[in-house]
């Protein structure tokens, strides 16, 4: 009926045979329910990998917390529609092939040619492909990875063509000369969710230098920098204009010299740079605006000139701050924001004395060709050698990197095309809150914090590889933005039929002007690689060319989940570009992921020598380890410590003991040819174990699914594994006789009836979280014994729970039971008694109530034959007492020594009695004294022959008395144990009958005598003799030791 169930726990093994079960039965297809009238889909939308890039440990964090959702919700009757997807575009990928083909930056590209080049990169995306698939099949990850979504796909770079022109129409898409976040090394700019991307805290050293005021001997403008490269492009020095400034006499100049040397600075500022100084006057910055000062370096010069723009005097505005430096700022407008800003206001001359590169030019005569970073230290060099360099000092700050191809940041000013996304950012804070963010300080925090400051979006990239910007520009000025396929060729004479939209291809084509008959050109450009992503909910579908009905009856998606660091990148980018759209956010639900870190919580890196092989983890303990692992460690957006111990100890506490208890069911239903088909129960008549497990099964239920409804999947993995916990180490534990009963009696058919239906249950509770186990499980308990089952346990529908089976005071009481067991045992353990060992009583104080069938529960489960329930804990404590010193030194004097001793001898209960009441009388060399409280000190003991543990309203204690009765109970159990292990190691069946002999000690032998029928019945034994046999095992039973010798009768 059954096949045998083995006890060992290989479950890579087995999870191989139900990937073979699954793949040759379409059971991923099969699971998938219909669509059904008025009810609701499930949709969920997934993240694009990069398929260039090795799966690493964190990718199964995101496989299995996506895939635990969409299983749930199926199972719950919904049509689940998940397409994996795949990012293609971008840098990442150029790099890769860049380092393929020995090539090195755009120059070398366009050398080898753009076309090539393109190829190569569609190529590369697929690199680890292969790979890809195989661990997302391997975790059980079940998306369409059949039919996904591909960036580079035409379909899909017409559907975001279509989003770009919505966009144009609604005014929002416009070039514009920016100082950007740019990359030198990549050539192009980023947007502001990609620097945040990259931040690292790095120590560099910030600079105090002097800039001569014109016309005032020895006298100068102190000022602040980080970045030194910039101030060859330096143009102007601002202050703040309401904050207080100082004109400060120093009696030393730079070189140690004697003379009096004056300078300008903030008044509050001035003690973090002077030590000894005085103040000649104060005023605003704004009386010092319009103030002249010479040139700190000369490489600006032929730039000037050329400009014809007045430089280097003194402009104010409010974003100066008092919180460092000097509260006077170097003025670069080609390298920062408000630098630009404060350019434009005040007319100054643009200087830019950076390449494209990021190297200095060849005006800087003594850094020209180097990298800005290496520049710093020659020009901080060269300042002090002239005498410009106040002060020098370290400097840690958070500074942007590439996150790409980790290349300092620097902020450049380049003509980019932008999403005015700053226009839309009340209509993003909404969109933003009509998501349900797991952890929900997201929601106001780290990306609420963001669309609070939102800029604008720089989507474009001055690369290769994108989706190019449907932008056409005529020499006459007039530019057109185009929004599909057929509108390109409907304006164009030489766009080839199956045009390829990727640069060089779509370059070559070409549209007449409406405004002057010309020829129009695509712009070069291509766009940022995280509008490919945030456009996947449409341009999935190709939406709005097909699939019209489908996307808008899926759209927004129920629910989304990534790491952390996608807050600001496919988080953001999906965001913006549907509330734009569709003027709400796409998705529902999120769960943002925390990062997988080490066992000691340091960042998993190649070069730290930290990283974990995804594969070495599902080749030694299995996918649903590992699974399991990610869902219950710690909550979702929490770093995950990742170590192999805690996948083991997960293994064993849930896994390995859910497989026990179905083994252990298997095992005797096989034996006693039980089929749970052909019988039932009736609950009322049910035993107080069977109506609690089925009770507990029911609140289980109820719980797992109100927690999944809300997605908070550890808290459901962890009531999961603590049910299964009791469903073993106390249900079956508890009721393990009742299966070994002989005869098949009601009370045994009721043991299988509720075993078979709590695993039924529990069974499909858990196959979201183990999908493998449970469908090995479900295969042979269910579908043997009923072949017109669903063929998956992925194909049935998810418990629900039936309140009416759910006794919360059976449980309280039940619960009581197992506290007053926790305390027994400890009790036992206090007082070194084996839990083998009988005792004759046990007393329990508690306020809650402890029926009679409860009772005897605990008399079974603690090894006692007698309970005792008490009103309070009295007579299960004694107590001593020793003097207070304050008050008995004094009256006791030189007999104190003497009184020690009579107060250590004290009747405990019976002098705490006294007390209560007033005082007592001790007798102390002849000489009487009168003690109160205030005299003694009060210690709390157990009395002798008791053992009491207690905690909050319980307390429990045992007597720890054993008679000779006792004794020689306790030396049978503990011989029966020994024997059935015997017989285990000798490889019996549970089932066999043996023949018992033993030898070399007589007084055992007597009780062996004395209780050979019991001995007998609880190990099969068909005969018991004293007798040596050659191979008998030695065996040690409380100190006194006896030979065993067993054999299959």
């Amino acid at each position: 009926m059954y096949h045998k169930v083995s006890p060992d726990m290989n479950f890579v093994d087995r999870e191989k045979e139900v990937l073979s079960f699954w793949k040759s039965n379409d059971i991923q297809k099969k699971s998938i329910r219909p669509v059904k009238d008025n009810e609701p889909t499930f949709t969920l939308f997934d993240g694009p990998p990069t398929a260039n890039g090795m799966p690493h440990i964190g990718h199964i964090k995101t496989r299995v917390i996506k895939d635990v959702v969409p299983r749930y919700h199926a199972m719950k009757g919904q049509n689940v529609s998940f397409k994996a997807g795949w990012d293609t575009h971008g840098l990442p990928v150029e790099l890769e092939v860049e380092k393929m083909l020995g090539i090195n930056g755009k120059p070398q590209i366009e050398t080898y040619g753009v076309e090539p080049f393109i190829k190569q990169c569609k190529k590369s995306v697929w690199k680890y492909k292969d790979e890809w698939e195989q661990m997302s099949e391997r975790v059980g990850f079940w998306a369409d990875m059949e039919n996904p979504y591909v960036t580079y796909d035409n379909n899909y770079i017409e559907s975001e063509w279509w989003a770009l022109k919505t966009i144009w129409d609604k005014g929002m898409l416009y070039k514009g000369h920016k100082i950007v976040p740019y990359c030198p090394r990549c050539g192009t700019a980023l947007s502001s969710h990609e620097v945040a991307q990259g931040y690292k805290c790095v120590k560099e050293n910030s600079v105090f230098v002097r800039f001569a005021v014109k016309g005032k001997e020895n006298t100068y403008f102190a000022a602040w920098t980080t970045t030194p490269w910039t101030l060859p492009s330096n143009v102007a020095l601002c202050v703040s204009p309401k904050d207080e400034y100082s004109l400060i006499k120093v009696s030393t100049d730079l070189d140690g010299s004697s003379k009096d040397v004056y300078y300008y600075m903030a008044s509050v500022l001035v003690s973090t740079l002077f030590e000894e100084y005085e103040t000649i006057s104060t005023m605003k910055g704004t009386d010092m605006v319009g103030m002249e000062y010479v040139p700190l370096l000369p490489y600006a010069t032929n730039s000037l000139a050329s400009l014809k723009k007045k430089g280097h005097y003194i402009v104010s505005d409010s974003y100066v701050t008092m919180s460092d430096g000097t509260g006077i700022v170097h003025i670069a407008p080609a390298f920062g924001e408000d630098d630009a800003r404060v350019g434009r206001q005040n007319d100054l001359p643009f200087v830019q004395l950076v390449n494209e590169d990021g190297t200095m030019p060849e005006d800087c005569d003594e850094v020209k060709g180097l990298f800005v970073k290496a520049a710093d230290p020659i020009i901080v060099k060269k300042l002090s050698m002239e005498g410009k360099l106040l002060k020098k000092m370290p400097y840690e700050h958070d500074y942007p990197f590439c996150w790409r191809c980790d290349t300092p940041l620097i902020y450049y000013a380049r003509s980019s095309w932008f999403i005015a996304m700053s226009t839309k950012r009340d209509e993003l804070i909404k969109s933003n809150k009509m998501v349900n963010w797991y952890p929900e300080s997201i929601r106001d925090g780290r990306m609420g914090n963001f669309l609070e400051n939102v800029v604008d979006w720089g989507i474009s990239r001055e690369r290769y590889w994108g989706t190019p910007l449907p932008v056409w520009e005529c020499e006459c000025g007039h530019r057109h933005c185009i929004g599909s396929i057929e509108e390109l060729k409907s304006m164009s004479d030489d766009c080839p039929e199956d045009i390829e939209l990727h640069k060089p291809y779509v370059d070559n084509v070409h549209i007449k002007c409406e405004k002057c008959g010309g020829k129009m050109t695509r712009v070069s450009e291509v766009i940022d690689c995280w509008f490919d992503s945030g456009a996947m909910p449409f341009a999935q579908y190709h939406y709005p060319f097909e699939n019209k009905e489908f996307f808008e009856s899926h759209y927004p998606c129920q629910f989304i989940s990534e790491a952390l660091d996608q807050t600001r990148g496919w988080f953001y980018s999906l965001l913006a570009i549907s509330t734009v759209l569709f003027e709400k956010s796409p998705f529902e639900n999120c769960i943002v992921m925390g990062l997988v870190q080490d066992e000691n919580g340091i960042k998993m890196s190649k070069h730290k020598g930290n990283v974990v092989n995804p594969w070495d983890i599902l080749n030694k303990q299995g996918a649903d380890a590992a699974r399991r692992y990610f869902y219950s460690a710690n909550a979702p957006w929490l770093p995950s410590r990742f170590s192999d111990a805690s996948v083991n100890e997960g293994q064993r506490k849930f896994i390995g003991t859910y497989w026990n208890t179905y083994a252990f069911y298997i095992m005797y239903a096989q034996i006693d040819q039980f089929d749970p088909t052909k019988c039932s129960y009736d609950m009322k008549n049910l035993c107080a174990m069977d109506r609690w497990i089925i009770s507990r099964l029911q609140s289980l239920i109820k719980s797992v699914d109100e927690k999944m409804s809300t997605y908070d999947i550890t808290g459901s993995a962890r009531i999961i594994t603590d049910f299964t916990d009791e469903l073993s180490n106390w249900y079956v534990r508890r009721c393990r006789e009742r299966f070994w009963a002989g005869d098949m009696t009601k009370d045994k058919t009721d043991a299988f009836m509720t075993l078979y239906t709590v695993l039924e249950s529990f069974t499909r509770l858990c196959a979201p979280f183990v999908p493998f186990v449970t469908e090995s499980v479900y295969q042979n308990l269910v579908r043997t014994v009923n072949p017109n089952a669903p063929e998956s346990v992925h194909m049935t529908d998810y418990p629900v729970c039936d309140e009416s089976l759910i006794d919360n005071k059976l449980e309280e009481e039940m619960t009581l039971v197992q506290e007053i067991v926790v305390l027994g045992r400890a009790a036992r353990s206090s007082a070194s008694i084996k839990n083998r060992q009988p005792v004759s009583d046990i007393y329990v104080v508690s306020n809650r109530t402890l029926g009679d069938e409860y009772a005897q529960i605990v008399c079974d489960e603690l090894n006692v034959r007698k309970i005792s329930c008490m009103a309070d804990a009295s007579g299960l404590v004694d107590f001593v007492f020793k003097p207070q010193l304050r008050t008995c030194g004094r009256k006791f004097g030189s007999k104190l020594n003497n009184a020690k001793e009579v107060i250590a001898s004290l009747p405990g209960k019976e002098t705490v009695n006294k007390l209560k009441n007033g005082s007592i009388t001790i007798t102390v060399d002849g000489q009487e004294f009168e003690l109160s409280s205030e005299d003694l000190l009060v210690e709390t003991v157990q009395p002798e022959g008791l053992s009491t543990q207690s905690d909050k309203d319980l307390t429990v204690s045992i007597n720890t008395v054993l008679t000779q009765d006792l004794i020689e109970d306790g030396l049978v159990r503990e011989m029966i144990s020994k024997i059935q292990t015997q017989r285990k190691e000798t490889g019996l069946e549970v089932t066999d009958r043996i023949n018992l002999y033993y030898s070399g000690n007589s007084k055992l032998g007597e009780v062996i005598f004395k209780n050979s029928d019991f001995i007998a019945s609880e190990t099969l034994a068909v005969s018991i003799n004293e007798e040596d046999k050659s191979s008998s095992k030695e065996w040690d039973i409380n100190s006194e030791k006896i030979y065993f010798f067993v054999e299959k009768a």
